[in-house]
């Protein structure tokens, strides 16, 4: 095959149908289906992939997180790319292979590492969801475009990463830079793998021909909650600790200090400041533990000059 979709699952087998069914209905034909399934406390996700084509499931006995089910399925296939897939997002007919030929483009100077496609809201078409993730010089991650009108973003473009809600990746690359770093369990992991492919060199694109519908925060519940900010907080601090320079972290502390109370007022404000605060904490402990520090980028001369670039697009993003 060469492509392998991969779609973790946790409960949501209601989507997870209307999920299945767009993609039998592709107009490209060398793909398969891994269903990840995370422990669903619902039963019956065999019966919802019946009847659907080179569809194969993996079990988890427990939850592991987004980002050890999507390297489960990872591992699981040699195709040449992986489409990760939420659960809750339905895909146009001509998507896949819309993203295969943006992946093969000759970009001129960079090879591909990911394509992300134009997610639209599924519960209002005429918005976006999410049009590629910026990452700014306050540590805060954020989707491009969200809430825009439908016909802007309409030009393929470079993006600092691609939203793994719907994004082909290049499986060699992926195994050649790490995977998807399991200790953020879920949440700016996408982030992260998009950052760290770009300091070995790769580029991550946007495609908009490549039409996804996307339900938003199916699992979770909610844009905001005590889940989803503890564990974004967290990660925020994981994504700078493992991939910038020394003196990046120096130059960068005070007006990631300044991010961070910034975000933590935000929070209050909104009965989520504990949480917030938890995550934070739990970062900064979390930089101690073997499995993280062994993921932090050892820096060549290549990859502190593309690091120093990246610093100065972090520095623009402020404006979006």
């Amino acid at each position: 095959m060469k492509v392998s979709v991969i779609i973790p699952n946790y409960n949501g087998f209601q989507y997870l149908q209307k999920c299945l069914d767009a993609l039998d209905k592709q107009d490209f034909n060398d793909y398969n289906v891994i269903v990840v399934d995370d422990a669903s406390t619902m039963s019956g996700v065999e019966e919802v992939l019946k009847g659907h084509r080179n569809v194969y499931l993996i079990n988890h006995t427990k939850n592991l997180g987004f980002a050890t089910s999507v390297n489960d399925g990872i591992k699981a296939t040699d195709s040449k790319y992986v489409f990760l897939l939420n659960n809750d997002a339905y895909v146009e007919k001509d998507c896949i292979s819309r993203l295969v030929k943006s992946m093969e483009e000759n970009t001129g100077y960079k090879q591909t590492f990911s394509v992300q496609c134009k997610m639209i809201s599924a519960v209002n078409h005429a918005l976006i969801d999410n049009a590629g993730d910026f990452y700014n010089i306050l540590g805060y991650a954020r989707s491009r475009g969200k809430d825009k009108l439908t016909d802007s973003f309409s030009r393929p473009s470079e993006i600092f990463s691609a939203c793994a809600g719907a994004a082909i990746y290049d499986r060699e690359a992926l195994v050649e830079i790490g995977l998807f770093d399991e200790s953020h369990f879920a949440y700016l992991e996408d982030v992260d793998v998009g950052y760290r492919a770009r300091l070995f060199g790769y580029i991550n694109r946007y495609e908009p021909a490549a039409i996804v519908y996307h339900e938003g925060s199916a699992t979770s519940g909610s844009r905001h909650n005590e889940f989803k900010v503890k564990l974004a907080a967290r990660n925020s601090i994981l994504i700078r600790y493992k991939n910038q320079t020394p003196l990046q972290k120096i130059v960068n502390f005070p007006i990631m200090e300044m991010g961070m109370i910034i975000k933590q007022l935000y929070f209050w404000r909104k009965g989520l400041g504990r949480a917030y605060r938890q995550g934070i904490l739990e970062g900064r402990r979390m930089k101690s533990l073997p499995e993280v520090r062994d993921r932090k980028i050892q820096f060549d001369s290549s990859k502190r000059k593309r690091a120093w670039a990246i610093e100065i697009e972090m520095i623009k993003g402020l404006i979006y």
